[in-house]
């Protein structure tokens, strides 16, 4: 029988839930409409609530708290590919070879998934993520530029955006210094 708990994280961007399934991240949700809310989803999506325990995701807190202080450029967690089938699943394989502070357009994510002509497919791929900023999707962009709408926060993918942008400029003036 698999554990599944969570617990609440209190990010830059919003309170965020993590959801495990025993020791493997089966959602990171940025919780715009309340944590709540979000645990009765992932409830309702597996089937268990979620029992709370903020040991199993200490680890990941740690994670993200570097991460925030611009100190963490990827990362170390398991995750449980159970809500992501196909396609899907390679689209957001892909966007995690683009580099911290760099940024891929969805055309270009979806050469690196093997599928050159599915764009749109990756802009649902990165849309329905449960792997929020863990999976970098909000490194894929337009093929303007434009950021795009990030799950109807678009603020939030400019700040992640940003804050990867603002940690590569500072260490590469403390290099040359």
């Amino acid at each position: 029988m698999n554990r599944v708990t969570s617990t609440a994280y209190d990010s830059p961007v919003g309170p965020i839930l993590l959801t495990f399934v025993d020791e493997a991240l089966v959602r990171l949700h940025v919780c715009h409409d309340g944590i709540d809310l979000a645990r009765a989803e992932i409830a309702q999506r597996l089937g268990i609530v979620p029992e709370p325990d903020a040991s199993v995701g200490r680890g990941l807190v740690a994670q993200l708290d570097e991460y925030f202080d611009g100190a963490r450029r990827a990362f170390d967690v398991s995750l449980d590919w159970r809500f992501v089938r196909g396609f899907t699943r390679a689209a957001l394989e892909a966007t995690r070879q683009i580099p911290y502070g760099e940024v891929a357009s969805y055309g270009e994510v979806s050469m690196m998934a093997g599928a050159p002509r599915a764009a749109r497919a990756v802009g649902t791929a990165c849309a329905s993520t449960p792997f929020s900023i863990v999976v970098p999707v909000h490194r894929v962009v337009r093929a303007d530029g434009s950021i795009g709408e990030y799950g109807g926060h678009p603020e939030v993918k400019e700040y992640l955006l940003s804050l990867e942008s603002d940690a590569m400029l500072a260490e590469t003036l403390l290099t040359s210094t």
